[in-house]
């Protein structure tokens, strides 16, 4: 029979009493990611800013409305749109229009249906004398459910 050699060495000696005896292999697990972690998060992220999100009336005209403080929410479901710029153009449902246009189409509106409630926006820079002109081609026309839009 032949011996074997049972002399530890010198590279095996510092290991044999930290491990119980010498270095045992362990074969390495692949590394994995859990997507179920990330897909929670990534939904309640989602929900979160879905929840606090402002939707808002998108609008092509570049206003700046002035700041009503004791403004309340606005129930008009369906209205006209008059629209007012600082340099006092005019926008009839988001349509430039002169203002012959304008008194014309309140004309036609106000002998159809004179309960249209009438949504008056304009800008924060504009004159009162636009904003006034307005208002008195719409009672002239008997729309009077006028509603002046504010931030």
């Amino acid at each position: 029979m032949e011996e074997r050699d049972t002399a530890v060495k010198p590279h095996q000696q510092a290991y044999s009493g930290l491990f119980g005896g010498g270095l045992v292999e362990r074969p390495r697990k692949s590394p994995q990611i859990n997507i179920v972690p990330l897909v929670d998060v990534l939904t309640v992220l989602l929900f979160f800013f879905l929840v606090t999100m402002q939707f808002r009336q998108l609008s092509a005209l570049n206003l700046t409305l002035p700041d009503i403080q004791t403004a309340g929410q606005s129930q008009i479901v369906e209205s006209v749109i008059i629209a007012i710029a600082a340099n006092g153009a005019l926008f009839l449902n988001e349509r430039p229009v002169t203002e012959a246009e304008l008194r014309e189409g309140v004309r036609i509106l106000g002998n159809q249906s004179p309960e249209t409630p009438v949504l008056l926006m304009a800008d924060e820079a504009t004159a009162l004398r636009y904003i006034t002109m307005v208002m008195d081609i719409c009672r002239s026309n008997r729309l009077n459910r006028i509603r002046l839009q504010s931030r």
